[in-house]
């Protein structure tokens, strides 16, 4: 039998982070976990270091009993967390030790087990179909038969919250139930979601006062309270917190684990994570955003890629005297980083930053600085966005410093901007509409590469690809090293002015090598030539990386 408690949280049994992201997490609209995957998402979470791991319901669904069989059998190795099989009470009128579902309980060899049973007696006379008295029974049947075949059992008292408004002493039955047959934690759960944590936390605190039992929290995300509310659930005396990663599940979700760990940790001073893990919680909720196949949350809190990112000219100023003075914590113990967003409301703290960011000195090219500012303004003002390009900002800085003929001592600014890789003459691009109804595009271009001039034509799907296909016909026999160049994502925004006249087109092309991936900008009336600006500006991009790497080895 495997261990019924976390081991190496520095809390240990005194206080439980306990993960449901494998149940109802997976109810969230969109998930659907593989048996592999949901072995994946329970090493993580022990990597990370949660107390209590949730598998799934064994007996009600095939998945999760093969998870469990497949973590008996040596699939699933942790250090740190618990497994916990979740189920339901034994049935009105069956004895526990012959329920099968309880039977399942056990087979799944899970040394934890958490019973969810209603609470509300609303629920208990019309969902159910029986008394008070009868669903008490059945807790307090089910904790002890458990109990007495070795495992440790939770309850979860579902619509507690409601329950506990309509008729307190009835909700208080089953938690007594509960509790006198040898369950460890009575978890109040908020399972419609409707609480507000002032009067959340005033039930807690009460019902500790009253029973003296060892409370957790489960709460649901419907008034988008989730996580604050078991903030102060623990703050009124919960010692066990239930969560989801990245708030997964059904309706608007649960309270997310990793916005409840980062405040406990770092607002409330409980170390309750192993010792330097906290530094993986970003790196841990992107991840299982991968296994769910869902995109990141840019703006979560603690561990979205926006979450440390600052946009405003007065924050930066701000920043570059001391990054604390608008960060609530040091980015770096979440194991995030600070951004700094380059837009029209830039100044010149935020291209400094911005800079050194990127790897540029700014500090002793005034003028430089000061040009760059002007410049993201009067492009913004035009339809421009440098917020998810900073290959075209780096371009755009570091032709701002060549300009002014300004170099700092010792800074990347030294090595200014490599050669144009090529000068465009021309190009022109037409549309073929065939007999059997496909449509290809035919692209030309006319440029001069090392002085020579070359021509090219290549056909695509699309304007845009034949473009492109064009002009590495022409440029990659003489420079093949832009053949490293993939164009991995190409996205296209038309922007229309506030007179509600000529729009223009913004695209962004993200292109990556083997060793970097980098986002350029284009915009124009026409969305070839957006196009076109922001293909030059990644293969301009390229050969920088190029003479950086050149230089570098011949330093």
């Amino acid at each position: 039998m495997m261990r019924t408690s976390p081991a190496g949280t520095p809390l240990g049994d005194a206080f439980h982070v306990y993960d449901t992201t494998l149940r109802d997490g997976a109810q969230r609209e969109g998930i659907s976990y593989s048996v592999p995957d949901k072995l994946a998402v329970a090493r993580l979470l022990d990597s990370l270091g949660v107390g209590f791991i949730e598998g799934g319901w064994p007996g009600a669904l095939p998945k999760d009993t093969e998870f469990f069989q497949r973590a008996a059998a040596g699939d699933l190795e942790l250090r740190h967390s618990t497994l916990v099989a979740f189920g339901s009470t034994r049935r009105a009128g069956v004895q526990a030790q012959e329920d099968p579902q309880v039977r399942a309980l056990l087979d799944s060899q899970a040394p934890v087990v958490t019973l969810v049973a209603k609470s509300d007696r609303r629920h208990i006379e019309r969902a159910l179909r029986t008394d008070v008295a009868e669903n008490c029974a059945m807790v307090a049947d089910t904790v002890a038969y458990l109990v007495g075949q070795g495992r440790r059992v939770f309850l979860d008292a579902e619509h507690f919250f409601d329950g506990y408004a309509y008729d307190p002493d009835a909700s208080l039955r089953v938690l007594e139930a509960a509790m006198q047959a040898g369950a460890d934690v009575a978890c109040l759960c908020d399972t419609n979601g409707g609480q507000l944590p002032t009067q959340l936390a005033e039930t807690v605190t009460e019902v500790i006062a009253r029973t003296g039992f060892r409370v957790g929290i489960h709460c649901q995300d419907d008034t988008g309270c989730a996580v604050a509310n078991t903030v102060a659930a623990t703050q009124a005396g919960a010692t066990h917190v239930q969560c989801t990663a990245n708030g997964y599940g059904e309706r608007a979700g649960n309270a997310d684990l990793f916005t409840v760990i980062g405040n406990l940790a770092t607002k409330l001073d409980m170390p309750v994570l192993p010792d330097g893990n906290l530094s993986e919680l970003t790196r841990t909720s992107h991840a299982l955003a991968d296994i769910a196949n869902l995109a990141p949350d840019t703006h979560q809190a603690y561990v979205g890629t926006s979450t440390f990112a600052h946009k405003a000219g007065l924050h930066a100023s701000a920043i570059k005297v001391d990054p604390e003075l608008y960060n609530h914590i040091d980015p770096a113990v979440v194991g995030n980083d600070m951004r700094v967003l380059v837009t029209e409301m830039a100044g010149r703290a935020s291209l400094e930053l911005k800079g050194a960011e990127l790897g540029l000195d700014l500090s002793e090219s005034p003028a430089a600085v000061t040009g760059a500012v002007r410049r993201v303004k009067e492009l913004e003002a035009h339809g421009w966005s440098f917020e998810a390009a900073d290959a075209s900002l780096e371009l755009l800085l570091r032709r701002q410093v060549a300009e002014s003929g300004e170099h700092n001592s010792g800074g990347d600014t030294e090595r200014g901007m490599p050669a144009a890789p090529f000068e465009l003459e021309s190009y022109r691009v037409s549309l073929d509409h065939r007999p059997d109804g496909e449509v290809v595009s035919e692209a030309t271009v006319k440029v001069r590469v090392d002085g020579e001039r070359v021509i090219a034509t290549a056909e695509g799907n699309g304007p845009v690809n034949a473009l492109d296909a064009a002009l590495r016909e022409a440029l990659v026999p003489r420079l093949p090293w832009l053949n490293e160049v993939e164009l991995v994502d190409y996205k296209v925004r038309i922007l229309t002015d506030a007179s509600g006249t000529d729009a223009v087109t913004r695209v962004l092309v993200e292109s990556r090598d083997e060793e970097h991936e980098w986002t350029t900008v284009g915009v124009h009336g026409s969305i070839v030539e957006a196009s076109w600006l922001a293909l030059c500006d990644a293969l301009a991009f390229k050969a920088l990386r190029r003479d950086e790497v050149v230089s570098g080895a011949s330093a």
